[in-house]
């Protein structure tokens, strides 16, 4: 089979061929249907998670087929569509895991990050944190909202009551986001880079009431923003905008420094929460969410063996939506 790894921080990612793996015992053997191009993937072959374990194949958006599993795994797996999400194994008998935080477990292990992810024709993934794909969503629909459209979701479980919701950086998880805080009948207010017209003229394709630049206040205080893009210097800014008990909420796995600010930002009962990883309860509830409120997943496909051409895509703003390799 294919591969796309990343042996060192900062280089390309190398096509190579391997054996198609034989999964152990837990394990689902799965053929690579899509796999999502994440903003995580670039902050691992930028060297900014130093947790990961190289050299690794990336991918944790991933929707296959079940081809084969392990002698302690049930065969009607077999034929199956899966998706594989970036929480990959977790201990299992931490306070973290043993208190619904699984996401927090100091042994967890990630895919494309600990473990090989999709970036490939075959992977294999542990069963118990593996979902069953609704059949109404194509591969390449399902694939982004395992990891965008679930991270999202999370966040906005957090911003749960903010009639007036901000989402700063309308890249792949807010372009999700934003149709499920629709659905639920918040009023969205996107903010992206200065001068991205285009992305603002895109945000309010999908339903928000106002779209501008990061710099400048929205129409309207907010009572709760979620932050995708990963600048610190956006948490003071969406403070400002606000309201007194409302909460800024941190999105992403990775952030710029946030710079100093002062008090009277944070003064009122606001709030400052961060969104990290997430948990298989979120990935039920998130599905159980779209059979009443369906999301459009915005996709860009490239081939596995132009991934380090999607990153660079992904990297330069260039896409609406999400990215997807298809093996």
């Amino acid at each position: 089979m294919r591969v796309m790894v990343l042996h060192a921080s900062g280089q390309p990612l190398q096509r190579e061929e391997r054996a198609i793996p034989i999964p152990d015992a837990h394990q689902l053997l799965i053929k690579v249907l899509a796999c999502g191009v994440c903003r995580t993937d670039l902050h691992l072959v930028d060297g900014e998670l130093p947790q990961a374990v190289l050299p690794r194949v990336p991918g944790h958006e991933i929707v296959g087929e079940v081809t084969a599993v392990g002698a302690d795994v049930t065969p009607d797996w077999v034929g199956k569509r899966v998706g594989v999400p970036w929480l990959g194994w977790t201990c299992g008998e931490c306070t973290f895991c043993r208190s619904g935080r699984e996401n927090l477990c100091d042994r967890a292990r990630f895919t494309g990050c600990h473990l090989d992810g999709g970036y490939a024709d075959y992977t294999v993934a542990d069963a118990h944190f593996c979902f069953p794909i609704p059949d109404a969503l194509s591969a390449t629909e399902a694939a982004p909202l395992l990891c965008a459209g679930l991270i999202g979701f999370r966040a906005l479980q957090m911003a749960k009551g903010a009639r007036h919701l901000g989402l700063y950086g309308f890249g792949a998880a807010a372009h999700l986001a934003i149709q499920v805080a629709r659905g639920r009948g918040q009023q969205v207010y996107a903010f992206t880079r200065p001068g991205d017209s285009e992305g603002q003229a895109y945000a309010r394709t999908l339903g928000a009431e106002w779209a501008g630049p990061s710099d400048q206040p929205p129409p309207h205080p907010l009572d709760a923003s979620l932050i995708f893009a990963p600048v610190g210097a956006l948490v003071p800014l969406a403070l400002e905008a606000t309201v007194k008990g409302g909460c800024v909420i941190c999105a992403g796995i990775h952030m710029s420094d946030i710079p100093g600010f002062p008090y009277r930002l944070l003064w009122g009962e606001r709030s400052i929460r961060s969104v990290a990883n997430l948990t298989r309860e979120d990935g039920t509830a998130f599905f159980a969410e779209l059979r009443h409120t369906p999301v459009h997943s915005d996709v860009t496909c490239f081939a596995l063996d132009d991934a380090n051409q999607a990153l660079a895509s992904l990297r330069a703003g260039q896409v609406k939506g999400a990215i997807v390799l298809i093996p």
